[in-house]
């Protein structure tokens, strides 16, 4: 008998994100590493930009509202909205409570 398959996070944008509680943010010259004390994941953020959309995200409304926080453009978001996702599928970043799908 398997075990049941862990629900794979999609990462929607334009819903409201927030570090995992289990998650410390390590300052780092290059960026920041993430540690994740559930998982026992390590995560390396490579810049100080993508750090400061990771760590505003629970003060601001959704993904988006804080990349534009963070002075990133529309045009500019592609790799951040990537990196985002993929803190997001290894369960470093989870729905802000009260989040709700456009």
């Amino acid at each position: 008998m398997t075990a049941p398959a862990a629900e794979a996070v999609v990462f929607d944008p334009e819903r409201g994100w927030r570090l995992h509680h289990q998650v410390a943010v390590r300052p780092e010259p290059f960026g920041a590493l993430l540690y994740h004390f559930g998982t026992r994941k390590l995560s390396f953020l490579k810049n100080r930009t993508i750090v400061d959309v990771v760590k505003s995200l629970d003060e601001q409304p959704d993904a988006i509202a804080a990349l534009r926080a963070a002075g990133i453009d529309d045009q500019q978001q592609a790799p951040y909205l990537h990196a985002l996702g993929v803190l997001a599928a290894s369960k470093m970043l989870v729905y802000k409570e009260g989040s709700v799908t456009p």
